[in-house]
């Protein structure tokens, strides 16, 4: 298999072997290390799982909409046929409901939230993602640096933004991305604070290397590494027979290829590179991957 299922496997089995067990604000445990670190070459490999399947179509068009159409409005997921983000729509009211563990004398007790963001916020996650990417003109101002000033060392996207946490219904997990060119090829630096590994870290690794390989594309430069720091590497206690399941599966397959990655070599604005529910301009050559597995998600 490729590197990367090398290196997810390999952080599976050691948050497993030598992680805690804590408690956290979703009532469902988590077994987690504090920190870990990839490094990818994306002129040597797309980062994809094999090991299971990966909704190419769903992790592209997430990304889109928080980086092209800039967007917090979960509907327009919705008419793509995405719905990773439905469990944190706010209603038509305003309010956002959940069953979370709150902080209440030093121990977590289990309460019904319901958390008025106004109607104004109707549909949407509040201002988190897009709604920062937009406010900011994060990806115009990056494409406009790369463009112009290809040296400069403050090429930064932060969707961490203290003003904005309150009125968010999930603060941004993969918050900060660092941006560079070095010998014509770009090269990216991403922060992720708090991490699902079995359902959040293999679309947003995936999605961030084919954010980097469009952006490349539209400036005129080649793709290079993209490196990648965790704070809370977690598996929830309900997602560890499906992560063992994966684990075999790695070591009974252990020849399967990464795919290759190809973008419509027609499109040179980033805004243009089609956000459909088809996502027309991007398709993996030679996908072979193990199968779907289910993993429960942690509200």
């Amino acid at each position: 298999m490729g590197k990367w299922d090398k290196d997810y496997i390999e952080l599976c089995e050691k948050i497993l072997n030598e992680g805690y067990e804590v408690v956290n604000r979703t009532g469902i445990n988590s077994i987690k290390i504090p920190s870990h670190h990839f490094k990818f070459d994306l002129s040597k490999e797309f980062p994809i799982l094999t090991s299971k399947q990966l909704f190419i179509r769903q992790a592209v068009l997430e990304m889109l909409w928080i980086y092209q159409a800039q967007s917090n409005d979960v509907r327009w997921l919705k008419d793509r046929n995405v719905n990773i983000w439905n469990e944190w729509e706010i209603d038509e009211n305003g309010f956002w409901n959940a069953e979370q563990m709150v902080l209440e004398d030093n121990k977590f007790v289990k309460k019904s939230i319901k958390k008025d963001f106004g109607k104004d916020f109707a549909h949407t996650i509040g201002t988190a993602y897009g709604y920062i990417v937009n406010k900011f003109q994060m990806t115009q101002n990056l494409i406009k640096t790369l463009k112009t000033n290809k040296n400069d060392r403050r090429m930064i996207m932060s969707l961490w933004q203290n003003d904005y946490l309150d009125t968010a219904v999930l603060p941004s997990c993969v918050w900060s991305s660092e941006w560079d060119v070095t010998d014509g090829k770009l090269n990216l630096w991403v922060h992720q604070r708090s991490c699902d590994v079995p359902l959040g870290l293999p679309f947003n690794v995936t999605q961030y290397a084919v954010l980097l390989s469009m952006i490349a594309q539209v400036c005129n430069l080649d793709v290079g590494t993209i490196d990648w720091s965790i704070k809370d590497a977690h598996i929830y206690v309900n997602q560890v027979d499906g992560i063992k399941e994966q684990i075999k599966r790695f070591k009974e397959n252990p020849n399967i290829e990464a795919p290759k990655l190809w973008l419509n070599p027609e499109v040179n604005d980033f805004f243009k590179f089609d956000n459909s529910k088809e996502c027309k301009d991007v398709k993996l050559i030679d996908y072979k991957h193990l199968g779907k597995i289910s993993f429960m998600i942690a509200q």
